[in-house]
Formats: C-alpha cells, sequence, structure tokens
C-alpha cells in the first residue's frame, strides 16, 4: 500500500509517500520564508505560501516514484481537541480532497500533533510504541506539552494534556533569544551550534507546579546577560539549559505519576544536541531522528497507513 502523507503547517510545506510493502519513506519539505527580523508569520501569509509552494512539493514527491497513492492522510489542525484550528491546515485538507476525489482513494484526517508523535516513532523503528500506552513530549515553536498517549482503535491513539508550558512556548523562547543574538530564524540550528562552543556551567530554577512550567522570563533573563557583557555561547548555553530543566522537571512529576511508562520526544526543539544528550542520558527516551523532529509528513502518512488497516505499522 502507498500512503500520501499532507501537512500544511505554520513554517513548513510537507508531502510524504510511504509504502508499507517496503517501509520506504519519500518525504518533501519546504520552509515557509519570514522576513528578516521576523520571530513569526502571520496566518494569511503562511496560507499564501503554502498555496505557492503545495503544488512543488507534491510534484517532487511524485517524481521519485512511480507508484501512486491507495490512500492519503492529511493535518487539519494543531491537535486532537475541540476547537483546534489554524487556517493554514486548510491549505493540505484542500489538496487531499481534491486529489481523493480525483483518484477515488480515502482520505483520513489526523492532527498535526498526532504526526509528530507518529514520525518520532516511525523513524527509530518502534511503532510498536502506539500499541501501548506511552509519555509524549512534543516541543516546538507553537507548542510545548507532556501528553499521555493511549491506543485507538478508530483514531490509532488519543492525545491527553497532562502538562507542558503555561505561557512562552520552548520553541518561542529560543528563536527570540536567537533574534536577540542577530541568529537566523528559525534560531534553533545556529542557537545549537552556538551553545556547544561554550563550556561554562549554569544553576538553573524554572518555576513548576502540577506539571506545568513557566518560560516566560528566560528572554528578559538572556537580555540581562547579553546587557552584562556574557558571550553570545554561554547565552545560548543558558537558554537551552534552562529549557532542558524545565522539561526534566514535568518529566519527572509525570513519571511519578505513570511509572514504567515509555517517553517519547518529538518536535523540533528536540533536534537540540544538549537536550536530546541531557534526557536520553536521565530516561533512555525515545527521540525521533533530527530529519524527522521537526515538521514533516512522514507521521501523518504512517498515521493513514493504520488507519488503512496496515497491521505491521501498530
Amino acid at each position: 500500500m502507498i500512503c500520501l502523507g499532507i501537512d500544511t503547517s505554520n513554517y513548513t510545506t510537507s508531502a510524504a509517500l510511504y509504502d508499507t510493502q517496503t517501509d520506504e519513506m519519500i518525504s518533501v519539505r519546504r520552509l515557509l520564508t519570514v522576513k528578516t527580523g521576523e520571530v513569526g508569520l502571520r496566518q494569511a501569509d503562511a496560507v499564501f505560501q503554502h498555496m505557492l509552494a503545495l503544488p512543488d512539493i507534491l510534484g517532487e514527491a511524485f517524481s521519485q516514484t512511480e507508484k501512486r497513492p491507495d490512500a492519503i492522510g492529511v493535518s487539519v489542525s494543531p491537535r486532537d481537541e475541540a476547537g483546534s484550528y489554524m487556517p493554514c491546515f486548510l491549505c493540505g485538507k484542500g489538496a487531499a480532497v481534491s486529489l481523493g476525489a480525483a483518484l477515488h482513494i480515502p482520505v483520513r484526517y489526523f492532527s498535526h500533533q498526532a504526526g509528530h508523535i507518529a514520525a518520532a516513532v516511525y523513524s527509530v523503528n518502534r511503532t510498536d510504541l502506539l500499541r501501548r500506552e506511552l509519555l509524549a513530549f512534543h516541543v516546538s515553536g507553537g507548542t510545548t506539552e507532556a501528553l499521555l498517549v493511549t491506543p485507538d482503535r478508530e483514531k490509532i491513539f488519543t492525545v491527553r494534556l497532562l502538562g507542558g508550558s503555561m505561557d512562552l512556548k520552548a520553541g518561542q523562547a529560543i528563536d527570540r533569544v536567537g533574534r536577540m543574538l542577530g541568529l537566523p530564524f528559525p534560531a534553533g540550528p545556529a542557537l545549537d551550534a552556538l551553545s556547544l562552543q561554550s563550556e561554562k556551567r549554569f544553576t538553573y530554577r524554572p518555576y513548576v507546579k502540577d506539571g506545568r512550567c513557566s518560560l516566560s522570563g528566560l528572554e528578559n533573563q538572556c537580555r540581562h546577560m547579553l546587557d552584562a557583557g556574557e558571550a553570545p555561547a554561554d547565552i545560548a548555553n543558558y537558554c537551552v539549559g534552562f529549557i532542558c530543566a524545565a522539561l526534566e522537571k514535568i518529566t519527572d512529576a509525570l513519571i511519578a505519576d505513570y511509572p514504567g511508562l515509555p517517553l517519547v520526544y518529538s518536535g523540533g526543539v528536540t533536534s537540540n544536541t544538549l537536550l536530546r544528550r541531557r534526557l536520553t542520558e536521565k530516561y533512555g527516551a525515545v527521540f525521533a531522528e533530527r530529519g524527522y523532529a521537526s515538521d514533516n509528513a512522514a507521521g501523518i502518512a504512517v498515521l493513514c497507513a493504520a488507519a488503512q488497516g496496515e497491521t505491521s505499522i501498530c
């Protein structure tokens, strides 16, 4: 079976073709353009860029194979909850529905967040985890959430929010500190590289209560460091370390409440070298491979295959 996945998130246009027999994944992505000095996109601008990019992205994916899809999966909302909505996902939904009608094949709807979780376990050959309850983190520019993931016959799995950031998201904090340091947007890769140049050690005291953390003060703390003449590499190191410390405290709380469950970390922020190293060493957690951590349609294609009854997936 060939499953086409489509994802049109706030910053990336993505398509993926998944062959369930060979396990081959063709994944094509394009970052949306953000003007220099800005740290985000208006939805109207994101929608416009998706409409321009989707034909090229789909064309590039199909140019790499002669096979055609038997089913289509598409992300239609940020999360699996009532009222979860962003206009940019209408772009992918429209393309999926049109292709499904033209090819007379089924179209399956999923959330962007579910796609991240599926991409993470697929990337490390652990789709078996979707058959059992697990704890998952979705850490990105728009989301910093801790989740309880439970297998579900119809939806593949359901997601329940357990904790996360109560204000600024981890990716937002990184992008704001990155702009402060003159780094390009999105700042994650450049901040990661910069932080690795620092050998300074810091003490962190993130505020965490009931599984929820506050990251709103991190930008100001980094600003004070910059004004005091701290080296950019040390500021980057502090930023990453603070976020990691907050995630550790949330993880410890969840492990206490849900002992023995596997831990899965997904989302673009989890590509960070220091964060992956610390949380893997401490918890033995599953991390999405870097190519599957940031926004992509591979997880949507995997979920589509599972929804079509491919029992080898989950």
